[in-house]
């Protein structure tokens, strides 16, 4: 289906439309998550099937999302919708443990360093906000440090400077902490302390004014948000070196990025975390989220000998039905695939550089594996703040988002796009449309 086109008249679905209007009358703004995009109404799809979504008025998209990059293997894909009919008829949900949950927590732990116990939960939001929970149990301290711009869920203390502007992004040397809504505690804003990718300095000064309060650095070894940069080699041994000196655990959420590499992001990038977020590709499609980590630290869930330091559960934890679609998804995540999607991602950014290039557009594209990320800007960021869309930016990026779609492809807007291991041609179908956008959108570069 690559190279397939859709009509510049696309914006005027009836169904989604329709759907829309249905929508606003039971849903507060229309939609029941504020990462849906408009264009002005949402695309409704009525069915996904390989790197391909078809929506409710016939037209197909090449999936650039894959629901914020959880769909490693697209839409449908067999060995999963196989193994989830299999369930289905034995069971959806159970008070009691299974044994597929067991065999997804030794694939986990036998293929990602560090992760030497598990413990599952229903969401990403979930595995963050037990991994913070669980750095507190074990040194007993309140405070985390956290990345200035990075998303880490739905938590209040990971939701301080996750939207952090210009207004009131304060200092570069010393971020101030920032509410993420109205109301949301000054406490928790005392409680964390903020500080900026890849600034080595700020990293190991933050750290050691705050050493005796802070239980855990939680970090994206590649924030999405954070403009899907790499982290320098000496800003990863910068918090290291920091958290080991003065007993501070260090979370990376590889919720996202555990699917740069057959072992994850931090043994891509040198990181040698105390605790693990995982979530997304891990469940096949459906919700779950993770926990792993160093076995002493693990150990404030044990129940063993009673109750123990951190209690957790969940009625949907570990169910069946997440745990046989994980298991189904990650077992055809050999080392193959992950080649596969390594030189996919490589065709697509290379791609998109070459065509910046020749027509000396003020635009980048960064990323790794299978994820990539373009930017408004001719220099690549290198943190939150470069990374920020100014007005002028915004716009650009939304034009960019309404041509993909307008020739076939949903871009998620200012965040990472995913590659999938059921694309092939439709690497070099990106690149060409991309270079249609430049060749057409002269104007808005003010040429």
């Amino acid at each position: 289906m690559a190279g397939s086109n859709i009509s510049p008249g696309f914006l005027r679905a009836g169904q989604s439309n329709e759907n829309f209007v249905r929508a606003q009358k039971v849903f507060p703004d229309g939609t029941s998550r504020l990462t849906i995009e408009r264009n002005p109404a949402p695309l409704y799809i009525e069915r996904g099937m390989g790197s391909y979504l078809f929506d409710v008025d016939g037209r197909s998209f090449l999936d650039l999302n894959c629901n914020f990059t959880t769909l490693i293997h697209g839409h449908a894909f067999g060995p999963v919708v196989e193994a989830l009919t299999h369930q289905l008829r034995r069971g959806t949900c159970f008070a009691n443990p299974t044994e597929k949950e067991i065999e997804l927590a030794e694939l986990l732990c036998g293929r990602i360093p560090q992760v030497d116990r598990v413990r599952f939960v229903n969401t990403g939001t979930e595995a963050v906000l037990f991994a913070i929970k669980a750095a507190r149990a074990f040194t007993g301290r309140p405070k985390i440090a956290k990345l200035e711009g990075a998303y880490h869920g739905a938590y209040d203390w990971v939701e301080v400077s996750q939207a952090a502007t210009p207004d009131n992004w304060g200092d570069a040397i010393e971020p101030k902490s920032t509410a993420l809504y109205r109301g949301m505690p000054a406490s928790v804003l005392d409680e964390v302390v903020v500080f900026r990718f890849n600034d080595v300095e700020g990293v190991r000064r933050l750290i050691s004014l705050n050493a005796r309060d802070v239980a855990a650095i939680i970090l994206d070894p590649m924030p999405s948000r954070g403009g899907l940069v790499a982290a320098k080699p000496e800003f990863m041994a910068a918090v290291q070196e920091s958290a080991r000196k003065n007993g501070i655990l260090v979370i990376a959420d590889e919720v996202l990025n555990l699917r740069q590499s057959f072992e994850g992001a931090s043994a891509r990038y040198g990181l040698v975390p105390d605790l693990i977020t995982m979530g997304k590709i891990i469940g096949g499609g459906l919700p779950i989220g993770a926990i792993g980590g160093r076995e002493d630290v693990m150990k404030v869930f044990d129940a063993s000998a009673g109750r123990p330091l951190l209690p957790q559960g969940g009625t949907f934890s570990a169910n069946p039905l997440s745990m046989t679609a994980g298991l189904a998804a990650m077992r055809h995540l050999d080392q193959a695939a992950f080649a596969h999607l390594e030189i996919l991602g490589d065709i697509v950014r290379d791609g998109i550089c070459r065509a910046i290039s020749a027509r000396d557009a003020p635009m980048c594209v960064t990323g790794a594996a299978s994820l990539f990320r373009v930017h408004p800007k001719a220099q690549t960021p290198n943190d939150y703040r470069e990374a920020y869309l100014t007005p002028a930016g915004a716009g650009r990026m939304k034009e960019l988002v309404r041509f993909f779609a307008e020739n076939g492809i949903v871009l998620p807007y200012g965040a990472a796009a995913s590659i999938s291991t059921s694309m092939g041609a439709d690497a070099e179908f990106i690149v060409e449309v991309f270079a249609g956008f430049l060749d057409s959108h002269q104007d808005i570069f003010g040429r």
